[in-house]
């Protein structure tokens, strides 16, 4: 996840000169165009970053929706968006459902590759379903150990949709003797704990950060495992909602 527009620049550069090839955006970041122009600039052909934006439920609605993604097809001057995600269910059913079928017609147009959704609930995701739409292909949600989101996952993963981690390290907030202890036992810092929980519990942990170095630890992840003993201490963390670290609008109607 890439920070808004005065900070993305430095950042997306960093972390594509990092080897990072997923860039998290959205369009309430203001930061489409910046991301656009770094991608150029840094010279990785376009069909080997992963590109990522959301449209907020400001915006949410049929043409309204249709418009958004056009708009940031524009901000980016890219031919197509990889995945394109609703950013929050907070507009209501109605308007939901509008923006879920204005996303399915910009994939079919092909102006988005994949479709999805982010911090949705159970229930937002089978009202798409109910109402006969394609599954949507991601859930981008707040996950870590201390907000696990139990019941979200295990729908997610029993039917087929990729679950992406937003605040996976808790935006910093990670001074618990349990990080700490397992990141000594590692030699690791404790970000690096908490990006290494996530892939080994199978979601897409999307890392922040403005600051060059921890943009290249947060990718130095691939060259140990936490044990199973140590996992299940890390589990033993989660404290549900009160666990949260934003807004995560998960439970709403």
């Amino acid at each position: 996840m890439v920070p808004r527009a005065l900070e993305a620049r430095e950042s997306v550069v960093e972390a594509l000169c990092s080897g990072y090839r997923h860039v998290d955006s959205a369009k309430m970041y203001l930061n489409e165009a910046d991301i656009g122009d770094v991608v150029r600039e840094v010279g990785i052909p376009r069909e080997e970053v992963f590109i990522t934006s959301k449209i907020r439920s400001m915006l949410h609605g049929y043409e309204s929706t249709l418009k958004a993604v056009d708009e940031s097809l524009e901000e980016f001057k890219f031919d197509y968006i990889d995945l394109y995600l609703i950013h929050d269910p907070l507009s209501g059913k109605e308007k939901r459902l509008e923006t879920y079928k204005a996303l399915l017609e910009a994939k079919a147009a092909g102006k988005v590759r994949s479709i999805g959704v982010s911090n949705y609930g159970v229930h937002h995701i089978e009202e798409i379903i109910e109402a006969g739409y394609e599954k949507p292909s991601v859930n981008q949600i707040e996950l870590h150990p201390l907000n696990q989101q139990r019941p979200i996952v295990k729908y997610c993963q029993e039917n087929g949709i990729v679950v992406e981690a937003y605040c996976p390290i808790r935006r910093g907030k990670m001074d618990f003797p349990v990080i700490h202890e397992i990141a000594t036992k590692y030699e690791r810092q404790p970000a690096q704990i908490l990006i290494r929980w996530s892939l080994q519990k199978g979601f897409v942990p999307l890392p922040k950060s403005t600051t060059a170095s921890r943009v290249r630890s947060n990718a130095d992840i691939y060259n140990f495992e936490i044990s199973r003993e140590d996992m299940e201490r890390l589990d033993s963390l989660d404290q549900g909602k009160d666990g949260s670290v934003s807004w995560n609008p998960v439970d709403s109607e």
